[in-house]
């Protein structure tokens, strides 16, 4: 019978040995990826770069897609087996550029990990129209992963890992209104969105991609401290949230709860490298562990039933051609 995670079916911790201190170089410890390729968007800051750092010493080849890459270099300077290229996730035409340059190379991929993403944004628009948020954490996601895909298959054995958040309990997808165009803009609505979209995505993708070797996980790296994560975010707005004082300093007992940088990867690291998950594809980790079931919306952590939803993801999909232009089938 085949296994599927629809609804949350297969969302039950598995004994990973993990928790929510290990680090990323303790979970990749043992484990060789000399000759494979890896792809990382965004890996040249915060989680993403201790993720670069983690994979490259492990031997993997890694390619950093970069906004800025100036900083690129200067951020990833000194570690061996890394390549950069240049990609604004705002830029559709860009994503279409990367991706054809890369599968010119004639190179499989077995690592396709989509980290980049923004939070605390004001309304901003892409080029197209869409939402910010939605244009960089999910629909950029989606139409790369369609442009590598025949470099995923080709590799007999990859993974798509795909960073979401706990913020996806902050909404489900608004398919009347995904762009914000009729309803107030909330920042924290637009994220939990984006973020709810990532996971069906992977749902989806996991079931259709496996009969190809090619398994997708989606994943919360936990509230990490140092990233650059909130450099837009008001300060009000934290204070409201009851995270830092009026005068913008953060309060010591949540600074204390935060995820050190090689703590936050560690997920990030454990989806793309462990051999735990095999056989399991289309959930939602979090802590290096595969995440509860969650329908609490007062409790946070876990995975909300809505974000594993096959109906929506798979109207999902349909939505992400549409407005991305991009026809992915996976074939």
């Amino acid at each position: 019978m085949e296994q599927h995670n629809h609804y949350g079916a297969l969302q039950k911790p598995i004994g990973s040995g993990f928790n929510a201190s290990s680090t990323s170089s303790e979970v990749i410890k043992g484990i060789d990826l000399r000759g494979k390729t890896a792809i990382i968007t965004g890996g040249h800051t915060g989680i993403g770069l201790e993720t670069t750092r983690t994979l490259a010493e492990a031997g993997a080849n890694v390619i950093v897609a970069a906004r800025d890459i100036k900083k690129a270099k200067n951020n990833l300077a000194g570690i061996a087996n890394v390549e950069i290229a240049a990609l604004d996730l705002m830029d559709s035409a860009q994503i279409d550029r990367f991706a054809k340059a890369f599968l010119a190379s004639n190179r499989p991929l077995h690592l396709l990990i989509n980290n980049a993403g923004i939070m605390w944004v004001p309304l901003r628009r892409d080029h197209r129209g869409f939402e910010s948020q939605l244009a960089t954490n999910y629909l950029a996601m989606f139409q790369l992963t369609a442009g590598l895909w025949p470099a995923l298959k080709q590799a007999n054995g990859a993974r798509v890992v795909n960073v979401s958040s706990g913020g996806h309990q902050f909404s489900d997808f608004n398919f009347e209104d995904p762009n914000f165009l009729y309803r107030p803009y909330e920042t924290l609505l637009g994220y939990g969105q984006s973020k709810t979209a990532v996971n069906l995505f992977s749902l989806a993708l996991d079931k259709r991609a496996k009969a190809h070797q090619v398994r997708s996980y989606a994943l919360c790296p936990g509230a990490v401290g140092g990233t650059e994560l909130a450099r837009e975010a008001p300060v009000d707005l934290f204070e409201q949230l009851g995270y830092t004082d009026a005068k913008g300093n953060i309060l010591p007992e949540v600074a204390a709860s935060l995820k050190t940088i090689a703590q936050g990867a560690a997920t990030t690291v454990w989806c793309a490298t462990s051999a735990a998950l095999n056989d399991l594809g289309g959930i939602y980790c979090e802590n290096v562990e595969v995440a509860n079931l969650n329908a609490d919306m007062a409790v946070i952590g876990g995975i909300k039933p809505y974000s594993l939803d096959p109906e929506h993801a798979d109207q999902l999909w349909q939505l992400s051609e549409e407005m991305t232009g991009t026809r992915f089938n996976v074939i």
